[in-house]
């Protein structure tokens, strides 16, 4: 997708989020050597099969990369079979059993003698997330030889493929995990139960399938689909969730959606973008044959239009019959859908709509106005670069129909936005300040290009992968924009995105990214978890796409093109990271017989920009590291009393998580507090005394309390609900429910309770969230009744006297954020304005609920946009995420520190990438998930880093 307006990105609750920005593709979302299998040494070739370039693959027998062979295939049949039957015959080689049985065939290309065999990889009959090899061969005289291979195979799964989870608790577990993360940060008086009503849904999960995650011997999952409104927003949701099928804990998740970046001025993303299981537009109907007809493009230029003249509406329609190959029925085709909602056209065909249309083959300005011009004009233009350069017929290489609804908007007001949905195109109708996105070529090549990786690589949206897949879509959107407009290469303006889209800024102002921004992998990639630009997909983006670019300018146009849509579609598989793209591009280049020189420029521009092997080992902190690698995901963090706990999964991310704690001063080495019985051991707290946390296992969710000194376990609370906000002080547990489709209460337990208090009784008609426990007062949220109103309020409990206190407020807030308590005060986020812009005040008062006061206003120069919050006697943590999806290291999540009495605002840490889950210690001391190196990591710092430069 390429940008947004007024769409907030969903946030992490506190104590649900876990980086997972990983090293390679996905395998940020699974864990550091997360998609590898187990340990197994790379065989080299046998006698007489000596490749020219073998790249093994990571912890895995079957190599990576095979290059520079000519090997005769003995099979007849189809290109797939042959393919096959050549990794059968080099057993030795790639380890790969049984070809026939476990490697089912996805996609042939074929491009002169050249064919390319994509195969997806089985484990026991499930198909293996990101496993997928890929055979090179050509073709001459009915014979065959292989001449290279590369991909993922994953030889060391073991796992069982029976599932002991079913599937209508996967999908449960698989919404209420997304409702949790998108709608767990505050509570709001909109959310109110009413009693009486009936529950709402606003997520549906729909089952996919059983998947092998290839982590270590591999996790069997159920992979859901949750699709609906996001709870907060109302904007639409598609996140794609894997649940433990043994355990029936989400174990990755990351959102569906496409984002390319709004333009500057616009609001957060978070819009709708590629939604599979799209219905195909309307068929031909009755029409004549194509027609040359004509427009006026939004920058003044007259351009030709392929048109069809409908008998049945007596107008010529944008309808471009002319391009598409041997004679077929599908066409290019630009549809008028002015007055649809974004939701309403994502993922689906809306109903109602028509090609645009006019009584003459001219079409006037409202044709130009409306964006359809463009969009249709610049089509064609995509389509034809893709048949004439590279021979590929539409974006599916098989002529598929090419569909542009153009015009649409977000709940009736202005959308700054485009996508590609898997079927089509979708282009917002732009606002005062911007033009439709089909504007400008590069958006629409963009957009396109996505369409064409999707069906060859099919880059997975998330992590390095998925700004790979961004990257692409980048480079071939550009090329195509700067070659139409005959802009030099070495022109300062060559590498602007975008730059056309403004009506009054200049084209540098206007530029949603600029491949030559420089950026390196030592300077600029940002470790994220997928719920921030689903892993960095543009915030890293232009490391790998700089890259490219250089290439281009450095080697020409032409033959820079060729090796990037070679790399494309006969190297890339979708797990690939900026490592594996680098080899890629590299063994695209031998293939074409380039030149040493343009060898080595091409060498050059990915050294310059720090795509080089193990450049994740160059990433530093400013932080002291407690835990590394914990490869967790949902997961938060814990601290008190001098300790910190927190979940820990093994080496690569196979096996459950289970709790661990330590000295927050690093002393000593940390215990293991958790059983290791199958269950996913989550969410943790301690005071220092004890460790409570969460168990997610196939029956239901448990609380569960052991001594940090050590002795048995013990079950204090059991719910087939999701559990969260887990404190605890002394003998006193507190935590919140959280119902399926509605209802949040908070509950706690004293030593010997059989089952909680509930701190509103568990009335219907109340909801209560975002506990905080200390010197036996609990703290709350509270939305409550008042007359024929809702309020949002703070509540303070004290357990001793049980009288409960309900903070002076300063104005009317309409949400509640996370609580904390200390001796003397406590503390708030509070969201008064409503206008879901994310700026947040944090607020503070008195015990008995006066001396209300803000430590930092809602809005204001120096407002923040906080989510989290966690306070000891002399400090107040805040967690802070701007809505903004220009991507950039400011707008990350990151903590800022203020004393107790509101003095001394400053940055905890100025790591690069993402903070959360912070948890105080003690004094200014702060823990928490920092994913700056690539992978999450528990670190702490004693003091405040101050302002970070």
């Amino acid at each position: 997708m390429y940008g947004g307006k007024s769409l907030r990105k969903p946030r992490a609750r506190s104590g649900r989020s876990s980086i997972k920005s990983g090293i390679s593709g996905v395998a940020a979302l699974l864990g550091a050597a997360a998609l590898v299998a187990t340990a197994v040494p790379a065989h080299a070739a046998a006698p007489g099969q000596s490749p020219a370039d073998v790249i093994p693959g990571t912890d895995t027998a079957t190599p990576a990369l095979v290059d520079g062979i000519r090997e005769a295939v003995k099979s007849t049949g189809s290109a797939a079979d042959a393919a096959r039957g050549h990794l059968a015959d080099k057993e030795s080689r790639y380890r790969i059993a049984d070809p026939r049985r476990d490697l089912k065939p996805v996609q042939t290309l074929n491009s002169g003698a050249g064919e390319t065999v994509r195969l997806q990889q089985k484990h026991r009959g499930v198909d293996v997330l990101g496993g997928q090899y890929v055979v090179r061969m050509e073709k001459k005289d009915g014979k065959r030889v292989v001449t290279g291979t590369s991909g993922k195979y994953f030889t060391g799964l073991k796992v069982a493929t029976e599932a002991e989870v079913g599937e209508e608790l996967a999908v449960r577990r698989a919404v209420s995990a997304t409702a949790a993360r998108l709608g767990g940060n505050k509570l709001a008086t909109k959310d109110a139960p009413k009693k009486g009503a009936a529950a709402a849904a606003p997520l549906t999960g729909t089952a996919r399938g059983l998947v092998v995650l290839p982590k270590g011997p591999g996790v069997l999952t159920h992979h859901i689909t949750v699709r609906g409104t996001h709870p907060g927003t109302g904007e639409p949701v598609l996140r794609e969730v894997y649940i433990d099928a043994k355990a029936g804990f989400p174990v990755l998740e990351y959102s569906g959606i496409k984002t390319f970046g709004a333009p500057k001025s616009a609001g957060g993303s978070g819009a709708p973008g590629r939604a599979g299981g799209a219905e195909a537009g309307p068929g031909d109907g009755a029409a004549d044959p194509g027609v040359t007809g004509s427009g006026i493009r939004y920058d003044g230029t007259a351009v030709e239009l392929g048109l069809t003249h409908d008998k049945a509406r007596s107008q010529y329609i944008m309808r471009d019959p002319f391009r598409m190959a041997g004679g077929s029925k599908n066409t290019l085709s630009t549809w008028d859908a002015r007055g649809k909602d974004v939701g309403e056209v994502s993922g689906r065909w809306p109903s109602g709509i028509k090609e645009f249309g006019s009584e003459t083959p001219t079409f006037g300005k409202e044709a130009t106005q409306a964006g359809a011009v463009d969009a249709h004009w610049a089509a064609g233009k995509v389509y034809d670069y893709y048949k004439k350069v590279h021979g590929r017929d539409s974006l599916d290489g098989r002529g598929m129909t090419i569909n542009s609804l153009v015009g649409v908007t977000y709940f009736g007001d202005a959308y700054v936005n485009a996508f590609w949905d898997g079927t089509k195109m979708v282009y917002g109708g732009g606002d005062d300040e911007y033009k439709t996105l089909s504007a400008d070529l590069d958006v629409v090549g963009h957009e396109m290009t996505h369409g064409v990786v999707e069906n060859s690589a099919n880059l997975v949206y998330a992590g390095q992968s998925g700004a790979l897949n961004e990257a692409v879509a980048d480079y071939f959107g550009n090329a195509l924009d700067v070659d139409a407009s005959g802009t030099a290469m070495d022109d300062p303006a060559a590498g602007l995105l975008g730059e056309n889209l403004c009506r009054t800024k200049s084209p540098r102002d206007c530029a949603i990214r600029d491949l030559n921004d420089g950026a390196t992998t030592s300077k600029n990639f940002l470790g994220v978890g997928f719920g921030t630009d689903s892993g960095g997909v543009h915030l890293n983006s232009t490391i790998f796409s700089g890259a490219l670019w250089d290439i281009r300018e450095d080697i020409g146009r032409t033959l820079a093109d060729k090796i990037v849509y070679k790399a494309l579609t006969e190297f890339m598989t979708p797990l690939d990271g900026f490592t594996e793209g680098r080899n890629a591009v590299l063994a695209a280049a031998k293939a074409l017989k380039v030149s040493t020189k343009d060898l080595n420029a091409v060498k050059r521009s990915f050294n310059a920009h720090g795509v080089v092997p193990n450049w994740e080992l160059a990433l530093g902190v400013d932080t002291d590291r407690l835990l590394g690698k914990l490869n967790t995901s949902g997961s938060g963090v814990g601290a008190g009393g001098g300790w910190w706990t927190a979940a820990k999964s093994n080496d690569d991310g196979s096996e459950p998580y289970s709790v661990y704690a330590g000295r927050a001063d690093g002393k000593g080495s940390a215990k293991l507090i958790s059983p290791n019985d199958g269950r996913y051991h989550v969410n943790p707290a301690t005071d220092g005394k004890s460790v409570v946390w969460t168990a997610y296992g196939s029956t239901g969710v448990d609380i569960l309390s052991r001594p940090l000194a050590g002795g048995p376990i013990k079950k204090l609370y059991s719910s087939q609900s999701d559990l969260a906000g887990v404190r605890v002080e002394g003998g006193v547990v507190v935590f919140e429910k959280m119902e399926f489709f509605a209802g949040r209460h908070v509950g706690y337990l004293r030593a010997g309770d059989k089952q909680p208090t509930w701190v509103d009784g568990g009335r219907a008609e109340l909801a209560t969230g975002l506990p905080s426990l200390s010197g036996g007062r609990i703290a709350y949220a509270k939305v409550y009744a008042e007359g024929d109103t809702y309020k949002a309020g703070t509540e303070v409990l004290d357990l001793g006297s049980g009288t409960r206190t309900l903070m002076a407020q300063i104005g009317n807030p309409e949400a509640i954020g996370q609580t904390g308590v200390n001796g003397s005060h406590v503390f708030w986020l509070a969201d008064e304005v409503g206008d879901d812009a994310g700026q947040m005040a944090v607020r503070r008062a008195n015990p008995d609920g006066t001396g209300a006061v803000d430590l930092s206003k809602e809005k204001g120069a120096d407002a923040l946009f906080p989510y989290d919050l966690t306070a000891s006697q002399e400090a107040v943590t805040v967690t802070t995420q701007q809505p903004d999806s220009t991507y950039r290291n400011e707008t990350m999540p990151k903590l800022w520190q203020f004393q107790a009495d509101g003095s001394g605002k400053g940055r905890v840490s100025c790591n690069r990438g993402e903070q959360s889950s912070a948890a105080a210690v003690a004094g200014k001391q702060v823990v928490w998930l920092d994913g700056t190196t690539g992978t999450s990591d528990l670190v702490t710092r004693t003091r405040p880093a101050g302002a970070c430069g």
